[in-house]
């Protein structure tokens, strides 16, 4: 067990209010992107970079970050990390401008880097099959909670506030799971190993380079910069393959993905979490832009997606403990595309009740969904690999975040600059049917990509079956 018995759920509540710290920033910067956006007079389209800084930073430093758990000790990088984001979102709070926003949102990713790369780990090595379930739904509700509080949070904060106050409400919490990390975990157990230095900056260079151009692709279209970035990045990911089969102490041993159960949940994660970023990229705009609602009624509003996640990511869990997990993570997917194509049906003039249906129908999915898919991509890893596992399932996870926040943005601005016959990279004021028909475009994308999960989470079914009578 990597904790002591009589302190694990001390342990994954620590694990829950980092989670709940890290969901509470997203969700609040989420909503606060409108209003950042006018308050440092920057587009929309570059705002966006606060998010996606984050993410890509995050994305590239998962594997490395992961590996040097297995070696120093996995609770240690857990606890540094914490720190670390404490550090970022105090810096974040400090308004010296928009390039020191975007340094400060590197620190925090970087800190969510060290403790999102090992906390699947954790539970996993916690806990006994049997109940690995239960907890990942634990630690889930308190990711739904920091989503559900973001949204009304934000909009409270912006009401009689500054956007950078905003930031500041990481603290307190960060603190409590600093302080229970360093009670309850102890610092794990190391091994002894080499760490790929090679490796880890081929990685994070393909990330790196890759998703930035795909940002820049936006405002700058394919320029020579842009395809330098791009040929970087193709050129790094065709290194790391090749390196990567002729190192024995590889980032991600390709032989994990033999296991096709475990190749097949991973692959649905990254298309859930890609599509569900459409959503949170483009639903605020709609909500304030589009709209004209303030901050403080959109934030409401976007609270129902996480507050079903709230109730519902528990019963995935209960569930997956007690039945066959794929086909639990596949009922909340099929939920997921219902809510994701019913936002095709939202225009300048839809009642906002429609907008609750469809929103609630995706968080009880998301939720139900959230789980069992954990349960089963960490189970079917051989014990050997669980390290590994982890840091794969969590670099899905957030391959697929910055993807669709990088899809949903390109197709947004694609579809109106189409319409407009001229570039456009931020909400068209005079012209708000533009933007309806680029997001009905991007929503339509997303309902596909849930669908492919769904396929995918189908050929599961059967083979998760086998694998628990074969345990």
């Amino acid at each position: 067990m990597e904790i002591a018995a009589s302190k694990r759920w001390w342990a994954m509540t620590a694990l829950g209010f980092f989670a709940f710290m890290t969901n509470l920033d997203g969700s609040v910067v989420n909503v606060a992107v409108p209003v950042m956006a006018k308050s440092l007079a920057v587009p929309a389209s570059q705002m966006v970079w606060a998010t996606s800084v984050y993410l890509i930073v995050l994305t590239a430093l998962l594997l490395p970050f992961g590996k040097l758990g297995d070696l120093i000790g996995k609770p240690r990088i857990f606890k540094w990390g914490t720190a670390g984001f404490i550090l970022g979102s105090v810096m974040a709070g400090i308004d010296l401008g928009f390039a020191f926003l975007m340094v400060a949102r590197i620190v925090q990713a970087t800190g969510a880097a060290m403790t999102l790369a090992n906390t699947y780990r954790i539970v996993t090595a916690s806990f006994p099959a049997r109940e690995r379930g239960k907890a990942m739904g634990f630690v889930g509700t308190f990711v739904a909670l920091g989503s559900v509080a973001g949204p009304a949070v934000g909009g409270l904060v912006l009401a009689v506030a500054a956007w950078p106050v905003l930031f500041w409400i990481n603290v307190p919490f960060g603190l409590v799971a600093l302080g229970l990390a360093l009670w309850a975990m102890g610092n794990g157990q190391p091994q002894r190993s080499t760490f790929d230095w090679l490796g880890a900056a081929a990685q994070a260079l393909a990330i790196g380079a890759g998703f930035w151009s795909l940002n820049l692709l936006q405002t700058q279209g394919l320029t020579p910069g842009v395809m330098g970035l791009l040929i970087t990045a193709a050129a790094a990911l065709l290194f790391f393959w090749w390196w990567d089969r002729r190192n024995q102490n590889s980032l991600m041993p390709l032989t994990i993905f033999h296991n096709r159960l475990f190749s097949l949940g991973v692959l649905s994660v990254f298309f859930v979490f890609m599509a569900q970023f459409f959503t949170t990229v483009l639903m605020p705009f709609y909500l304030e832009d589009a709209l004209g609602l303030g901050p403080g009624t959109a934030g409401a509003l976007l609270t129902l997606y996480p507050l079903m996640m709230v109730f519902f990511a528990p019963l995935g869990g209960v569930l997956a403990d007690r039945y066959n997990a794929a086909a639990v993570a596949l009922s909340g997917v099929l939920l997921i595309a219902l809510g994701s194509a019913g936002y095709l049906l939202l225009g300048l003039h839809s009642s906002l009740w429609a907008f609750v249906v469809i929103t609630v129908m995706l968080g009880i999915g998301s939720g139900i969904f959230q789980s069992p898919i954990g349960d089963l991509v960490m189970s079917v890893a051989d014990s050997t690999q669980l390290g590994v596992a982890g840091s794969v399932n969590a670099l899905a996870r957030n391959l697929g975040m910055v993807a669709g926040t990088s899809a949903a943005t390109t197709t947004l601005f694609t579809r109106m600059s189409t319409l407009a016959g001229r570039r456009i990279t931020t909400f068209p004021a005079a012209h708000p049917a533009w933007f309806i028909s680029g997001m009905h475009l991007a929503m339509g994308i997303a309902t596909v990509l849930v669908l492919a999960a769904a396929v995918v989470l189908g050929l599961t079914v059967p083979r998760w079956r086998v694998f628990r009578q074969a345990g």
